[in-house]
Order: C-alpha cells, then structure tokens, then sequence
C-alpha cells in the first residue's frame, strides 16, 4: 500500500487545483477523500491563515491536531475518520462555531465554548454522563446525535424529551426544530 497522504501534499494539490490563489488567503479549504488518505493533522496546517470553514473529512486521521494558529476557523469538518476525542481544538476554542465530527469513535466528550453546531452522530457515545457535558456548551443550538449507543438504546420519542431536557438552549435535534413547552 502507498504512503498516506501528508498535510503538505495536500496544500500543493490544493493549489494545483486552484491556480493563481494562494491556500494562505482561502476562506475554505478541502482536504475531504485524499487518496492515499490523510493519517496526521500536523502544523503544515497553520499555512492557512485566513481559513474559515476546514474539511479534512472522509480521511484515516485519528487525532485532532495542528489547527491552533486558524484564528478565523469557525467551521471545521472531520466526519468519517478515526478520531477518538476532542483533545486537539483548544487553540480554536473561541472562534470554532461548529463541528462536524460524526461517524467517528467518539466515547467521551469535551467543550468547544462557542460551539453552536455539533454534529456528532454515528459515534460511541453511550452514557447520559457524557451527553450533560454538552451542558457546558453555551451557544449549542444544533446537535446531531442520531445513531450513538445512547441514542440507539431508547425509543425516539423518549429520546427527544430526555435529550431536549437536559439542553434546554437547543433549536435543532437530530435534524428537526426543538419545540420546548415555555414557547
């Protein structure tokens, strides 16, 4: 099997494919199904200096790193990879508005501050334990969390009442507008 890719030579295809621009003034960025795939986020990353929305989805990455010099990053997509935990987005943890990290192996689960987006369906999520940490979440108003063990174990309806009760904030569950009984 050939190398996986690297970060830096997915900055050269990016701008291969994208002649005259320079992937440092990009406001988006695409690395999503690299072949060989991505394995590592490292600090080539941080030629992206005016990034705003990262796609790295679709990839082999099993670790989030190299992203904390993206000081305008507010979308960051890592759907279908093999990252287990959120350790890695300190640095983008107040601009980061959201994130889409579903089809994952996330178990456990640590705030983004300003998160107003987390899409994290398809992942290991089995306790309500880590679900209330999204309590920690301020400005979450959309969460997917459809298809994580937690999810799986209960009827829809149950589900719905149960997550919704315990963030009281969200507009959006798993896809369909929250209807809370104060409104």
């Amino acid at each position: 099997m050939s190398k996986p890719t690297i970060i830096k030579d997915a900055i050269k295809r990016w701008e291969e494919k994208h002649p005259g621009e320079q992937i440092a003034e990009a406001s988006e960025v695409g690395f999503q199904f690299q072949w060989p795939p991505i394995e590592k986020m490292d600090n080539s990353l941080s030629a992206l200096q005016k990034c705003k929305k990262l796609s790295l989805s679709t990839n082999m990455i099993e670790k989030i790193a190299g992203i904390s010099a993206l000081k305008n990053l507010k979308i960051l997509s890592l759907g279908r990879n093999y990252i287990k935990s959120f350790s890695g987005l300190e640095g983008v943890a107040e601009t980061l508005e959201e994130l889409w990290i579903s089809y994952n192996f996330i178990e456990k689960v640590k705030g983004v501050q300003v998160l107003k987006v987390l899409y994290i369906g398809n992942n290991m999520i089995k306790d309500w334990s880590e679900y209330v940490k999204f309590q920690e979440l301020p400005c979450l108003e959309d969460l997917l969390f459809v298809g994580n063990p937690l999810y799986d174990s209960m009827e829809e309806a149950v589900w719905k009442v149960e997550a919704t009760k315990r963030l009281p904030n969200l507009r959006k569950l798993d896809g369909e507008p929250v209807v809370h009984d104060d409104e």
